[in-house]
C-alpha cells in the first residue's frame, strides 16, 4: 500500500501543472511556445512571438535605439542642403534699369516690382521675356536666370528675387497642439521644435505627449520630453512632412508573482525594469521563479531584426509573426535574475508605454497548491478512520 501511495503521489505531481489552477504561464511555457508557428502550437489564432534573453549588451542596444528614434532608426535629420522655389510659391521680382526710358523704368522710378506665382508647370511669366522656369531653383539662381533673359531687352537690368509665400514648403501640424496649422518653412530651414512652437506649442505635459513625424512612406514617433532632452532627435523638418502630436499618458502593467498586480503610470519619469517592478512592491520572495522575469512588448521591427539577426527575424516572419498597424512585431524579453549581471541589465533596460511586465511563479508553488488540494480530503478521510477506530474501541 505504501508503494502504491508513492506511485500515485509521483504521477500526480507530474500532472499537477495542468491540474492546479495557476496565475499565468510558467517560465517553461513561455519559452516552449516561443518561435513556434500556429500549426506547431495547434492553435490557429496563436500569436507568433520570439524570446530575447537580455544581457547588458542587448539592454544597451535597446536603450540606444529608443533614444534615437527619428535621427538614427528612420534616417531622418540632416540640415537641408538648400531651399529651392516650388510650385505655388509667390515671388516678388524687382527689376532695376539704369535709364529712365527702359521697359520697366519711368522718370519717377527706375524699379518695377512684379508678383509672380509659380505655376504647376514650374514656370512663371515675366513681361517681355515670357515663361521662365523657376521651380527647383534657389532665389539666386532665379535672379541670375531672369537677368540673363532681360539682357538686350532692358537697359542694363539688375534683378532681385524675394520670397513672399512658400506654399511648396509647408508642413502640417495637428493633434495636441494649441493651434493646429499648416506651417510654412523659412528658407534657412527649421527644426521640429521650431515648427511645433509655430503651432502654439504642446497642449499638455511633455512627458505624456508623443510626436509622430510622417515623411513619405516612413514615420517615427518620439516622446516630446525626449525630443527636448536629446538635441540629436530635434531633426530638420522637410516640406510635406506631417507632424501629429498625441497626448497619451504612459502606463505599464505588472502581473504574476509580484506583491501587487496593477497598472502604473510613468508620471514625469523614465523607468527601467528594476524600477518598474519595485514600484509594485517587488517580487514575492518564495513564489517567484528568478529565471522568469519577462517584458511583453510590440517592438520596432528594426530593433527586433538587430537583436534576433536578419536570418532569424526573417524566419519568424515566415512562421507567421505579424507586425501590428504601426509595423511593430511581438517580442518577449527575458531576464534571468538568478544571474547578477541581469540586475545590471535591468537597470538600463527602458520600460516603454503599454509594456506588460510578467514575473513567473516557481513550479514549487503549484506543487504546494496541489499538496494542499490533495491533502485536505486525505486529512478528512484520516480523521474519519481515526474516529471509526475509536468508536470500535469504545464498543469493545
Amino acid at each position: 500500500m505504501k508503494r502504491i501511495g508513492v506511485l500515485f503521489l509521483v504521477s500526480a505531481l507530474a500532472s499537477c501543472q495542468s491540474a492546479v489552477p495557476g496565475e499565468g504561464p510558467l517560465t517553461g511555457d513561455i519559452l516552449s511556445d516561443a518561435g513556434k508557428s500556429p500549426q506547431e502550437l495547434r492553435r490557429e489564432s496563436a500569436t507568433v512571438y520570439e524570446v530575447v534573453d537580455v544581457d547588458s549588451r542587448s539592454a544597451a542596444t535597446i536603450s540606444s535605439y529608443s533614444k534615437s528614434t527619428l535621427s538614427k532608426r528612420l534616417g531622418f535629420g540632416g540640415r537641408p542642403a538648400r531651399a529651392t522655389i516650388g510650385i505655388g510659391d509667390r515671388l516678388l521680382i524687382s527689376i532695376f534699369e539704369a535709364g529712365t526710358d527702359g521697359l520697366f523704368s519711368t522718370s519717377k522710378s527706375k524699379v518695377s516690382n512684379l508678383e509672380v506665382v509659380v505655376q504647376p508647370n514650374g514656370k512663371g511669366a515675366i513681361p517681355y521675356v515670357g515663361e521662365v522656369r523657376l521651380a527647383g531653383l534657389t532665389l539666386e539662381m532665379a535672379r541670375q536666370g531672369i537677368g540673363e533673359a532681360l539682357k538686350g531687352k532692358a537697359v542694363e537690368p539688375d534683378v532681385i528675387v524675394t520670397s513672399l509665400d512658400t506654399a511648396s514648403r509647408n508642413v502640417t501640424v495637428t493633434g495636441a497642439v494649441n493651434i493646429a496649422a499648416v506651417v510654412p518653412l523659412n528658407l534657412s530651414g527649421e527644426q521640429l521644435t521650431d515648427v511645433i512652437t509655430k503651432a502654439g506649442g504642446v497642449r499638455g505635459e511633455t512627458y505624456d505627449t508623443f510626436v509622430t513625424v510622417t515623411r513619405g512612406n516612413k514615420s517615427g514617433t518620439i516622446l516630446m520630453s525626449t525630443l527636448i532632452n536629446n538635441p540629436a532627435e530635434n531633426i530638420w523638418v522637410r516640406p510635406g512632412d506631417e507632424i501629429t502630436l498625441v497626448n497619451d499618458p504612459r502606463q505599464f502593467t505588472v502581473l504574476g508573482a509580484v506583491k501587487a498586480n496593477s497598472r502604473q503610470p510613468f508620471g514625469s519619469r523614465d523607468l527601467s525594469l528594476i524600477e518598474a517592478v519595485g514600484m509594485n512592491g517587488g517580487a514575492k520572495d518564495f513564489a517567484t521563479d528568478a529565471e522568469g522575469f519577462f517584458v511583453f512588448r510590440y517592438e520596432e521591427a528594426e530593433i527586433a531584426a538587430s537583436l534576433l539577426g536578419r536570418a532569424r527575424y526573417d524566419a519568424m516572419l515566415q512562421k507567421g509573426m505579424r507586425p501590428d498597424r504601426y509595423g511593430r512585431v511581438p517580442l518577449v524579453y527575458r531576464f534571468d535574475m538568478s544571474r547578477p549581471d541581469s540586475l545590471l541589465a535591468g537597470q538600463t533596460f527602458p520600460v516603454n508605454n503599454r509594456d506588460v511586465i510578467y514575473v513567473s511563479r516557481h513550479l514549487t508553488t503549484d506543487i504546494a497548491k496541489f499538496l494542499g488540494i490533495v491533502g485536505k480530503p486525505l486529512r478528512i478521510a484520516n480523521t474519519g478512520v481515526v474516529a471509526a477506530h475509536r468508536a470500535m474501541d469504545m464498543s469493545n
